[in-house]
Order: structure tokens, then C-alpha cells, then sequence
């Protein structure tokens, strides 16, 4: 798969990704902040910007203005928030991509932020707050990293807490975005069936007037943990949420293919070391899954399963178990590696068909580390993991002491999982 970066004269980078079969095309602007980056008094502002910039700019005031342009084109849009960026796409056809740019450049450049939007969508978010804390298996994760990043500004929760959504301003949403939204701070990425010279020139017609700041850096992280950790949210389920985990390597990482490989092989499909263990020879859960979670700095690779409560103890003394087993170089064959390179190569490629996707492939990586790689180099850097590759990382991750655990269930003694740790 083949790409174009080109800079503009403000310094705006453009990834051009052509797809020439595709009668599609998305277009996405991304921003170098997200969570990490607040400050503490305005914890969740990332994310209520995403929401107010769908809800009037200036050429289209109203949110129902910009929705009805999008819907007259046939096409899609949102918006993501993460810790490390926040992304706003339109996917429609390749031949009105021009409009696309035209309505998304405007949202994402000239939001209103008027005060009675400011004051319905902060009720949405705190709505939404509720509803993720009614769903354990989504909030889980949240808890996790609040637990393995305690004391940086990674652990913090994305949608911010209650009490610092009450209490941002307007004024506090236009001092972020000039902190935050300049050319040498953002990103477009633009993918499917659009020729390049036609993406290019839409993309100087439209943000070539926006102009340069002084890119804020967060707090880095660092997780110096000497003993397994236990964080426990008392609530009454009809099934324990858990994730299990260790630190891992960053973005940047040396070992970030082999430890991709060391997920697959112990969470991922349908036949992998947990699932076959925790679901399928003891019927201990319905889901469980692992998962690696990557930073500019930090990582983590982890794994979340969802079980009947009576019997926890015996599903996290399994997953420790699985663990261990790895970490001594027990059992590992020629056979299960090369199906866990094809499960990720596979995996990758399939989501390579969707231009949205496509997308964010390129986009992160050149957004945060001013790096780009291709399918192709990701697949050979993959074959390249040998059995001694996923061994060592396995040994230098898989240590007692370096366990997190977070648990949502009908439980009061945090002893006793930190027991079943230790």
C-alpha cells in the first residue's frame, strides 16, 4: 500500500493513501492532545470539544445545518477522543469530497461554542458518564489504567470526572484550542479513491490559514512498581469484571512486534492459550481477551474476561498460570507462532479495508511519533519474531510483582485477591 506525506506552506502534514478501486474516500483531521495532555482543573476537555464541534460553525450554525449537509452527501462522520490524540472524520463519496472538506474544515476550525450548546452537551456528557458506569464491561478498562498509571495524567479517565465537567467554561475551550489546534500540532490524512493532486489542493483551500504554536508535552510516564497492585470497585453484578496485566513496551518499542506476537498466542481467537484454558476446558468465562495497549512511552498488555462470580479465584489463578507457563518457555511450538503471526497479519489486513482505518494506520504514527510504516514492513517486521523473540519478552513482562488487577464484582476484601497475587 502506497502513501504520499506532503507538508503545506504552514507546515501542516498530509498523508495522501490512494485506494483507486474504491468509489469512497474518508478525510480526517487529527490533533496532537487528548487526555494526557489537560491540565487537572479541566480533566475531560478533549473530549467535550469533540461533542461541541459537531453542534454549529461558522458557516453552519446549527447542528442540524452541519448533519443535514453530511446526510446530502450519502455520507458518515464523528469524532474519537483518546489520551494522546483527538480525531474528527467524514467518509463519503470520493467525488463530493470537496464539500467534505468544506463542512469538516469549518467544524473542526470554526466551532461557535455557544453557551446553551456548552450547557445541554455537558447534561449529555454527564449522562454518558452514567452509562459507562452502568456497563462494567466497558468501564473495566478505565479502572485498569487508572490502577497500572496511578500518579500520571494517564490514568485519568478520557470523559474526565463529574466535578471538572460542571465547571468548564467557554473561555476554558478557547484557550485550549489555541494551545492545541496549529498547523505543526495536526494532521490530514486522506484515503480511498480521491486523486492526489485533488486531495492536496482541497487540503492547502482549506487549512491553509491556520497557523503555528508551541505544542504542549505531558507529563511522561513512568511506572516503577515493585509489588502486584489490586484495585477493587465494590458493585453488585451478576458477573465480575477483571483485567489482568503487566507493563509493556511504548509505541516506539524494539519488542512491540514480538510482543504483539505473545498477545495473540495468549488471548486473541478462538483458539489461544486463555480462551481455551478460562472458557473452553473450564467454562470459567464467556469472554476473555488480550489485549496491548501502546503510549508515546508506556504500554501495558493485557487481559479482560468477564465471569461468574463464585468463581474468580480459580479464573485469575488460571490466567496467572497461562502467564507463568509462558514466562518459563513452557510448550511454546514452531506451529503456534507461525498461527499467531498469521492471526495478526490477517487481522491487519482485513482492517486495511476500510478506509477510515487505513486512516488511523497512518495517521497515529506519523501524528505522535513522526514516523510512518507501511503494511508491507509491518508484515515483514511480524515474519521476523522468532520463538526466542516471544520467550524473552515473555520472561521480561510475565513477573509477580509487576501484576495489575482491576475488579469490578460483589466483593469487600481487596486481601483477598492480593493474596491470590502474591
Amino acid at each position: 500500500m502506497k502513501y504520499e506525506l506532503k507538508h503545506l506552506a504552514n507546515g501542516l502534514p498530509v498523508i495522501y493513501v490512494p485506494m483507486p478501486d474504491l468509489p469512497s474516500a474518508t478525510l480526517t483531521v487529527w490533533v496532537r492532545v487528548g487526555s494526557r495532555f489537560e491540565r487537572e482543573k479541566e480533566a475531560g476537555i478533549s473530549h467535550f470539544l469533540e461533542h461541541l464541534v459537531f453542534k454549529g460553525s461558522k458557516k453552519r450554525p446549527s447542528a442540524r445545518q452541519i448533519a443535514e449537509e453530511v446526510d446530502a452527501l450519502g455520507g458518515e462522520f464523528n469524532a474519537s477522543t483518546a489520551k494522546e490524540w483527538t480525531s474528527f472524520y467524514i467518509k463519503a463519496r470520493a467525488k463530493v469530497l470537496d464539500k467534505a472538506f468544506d463542512v469538516l474544515s469549518d467544524m473542526v476550525l470554526n466551532p461557535l461554542l455557544k453557551a446553551d450548546d456548552i450547557e445541554r452537551e455537558r447534561g449529555v456528557i454527564l449522562e454518558e458518564m452514567a452509562m459507562y458506569e452502568d456497563t462494567p464491561m466497558a468501564k473495566i478498562s478505565d479502572y485498569f489504567e487508572n490502577l497500572i498509571f496511578k500518579g500520571n495524567s494517564l490514568a485519568r479517565d478520557i470523559i474526565g470526572s463529574r466535578k471538572t465537567v460542571k465547571q468548564i467554561s467557554r473561555d476554558d475551550f478557547v484557550r485550549y484550542r489555541k494551545r492545541h489546534y496549529g498547523s505543526n500540532n495536526m494532521l490530514i490524512t486522506v484515503a480511498g479513491g480521491l486523486k492526489k493532486d485533488k486531495a492536496l489542493a482541497l487540503a492547502e483551500k482549506y487549512f491553509s490559514e491556520l497557523g503555528k504554536i508551541n505544542p504542549a508535552k505531558p507529563q511522561k510516564a513512568k511506572i516503577n512498581q515493585k509489588k502486584p497492585r489490586v484495585l477493587l470497585i465494590s458493585k453488585k453484578n451478576e458477573q465480575a469484571h477483571l483485567i489482568l496485566g503487566f507493563p509493556a513496551g511504548s509505541m516506539a518499542s524494539q519488542d512491540r512486534f514480538s510482543e504483539a506476537i505473545l498477545c495473540a498466542i495468549m488471548g486473541q481467537g478462538m483458539s489461544s492459550r486463555l480462551f481455551s484454558e478460562v472458557r473452553e476446558k473450564r467454562g470459567l468465562a464467556y469472554a476473555v481477551k488480550s489485549s496491548v495497549e501502546r503510549y508515546v512511552d508506556s504500554g501495558y498488555l493485557a487481559t479482560y474476561a468477564g465471569v461468574e462470580v463464585k468463581r474468580i479465584d480459580e479464573a485469575i489463578k488460571v490466567i496467572i498460570e497461562e502467564h507463568e507457563k509462558m514466562a518459563q518457555g513452557k510448550s511454546l511450538t514452531e506451529k503456534e507462532l507461525k498461527k499467531a503471526k498469521e492471526f495478526t497479519k490477517g487481522h491487519l489486513a482485513l482492517s486495511l479495508e476500510d478506509t477510515r482505518s487505513v486512516n488511523s494506520f497512518f495517521g497515529i504514527r506519523q501524528l505522535l511519533l513522526g514516523q510512518i510504516e507501511t503494511p508491507s514492513e509491518v508484515f515483514a517486521k511480524i515474519d521476523q519474531v522468532s520463538k526466542e523473540d516471544v520467550l524473552r519478552v515473555a520472561k521480561k513482562i510475565f513477573v509477580r510483582s509487576k501484576i495489575n488487577l482491576a475488579i469490578i464484582g460483589p466483593y469487600q476484601d481487596k486481601a483477598r485477591f492480593e493474596r491470590l497475587l502474591t
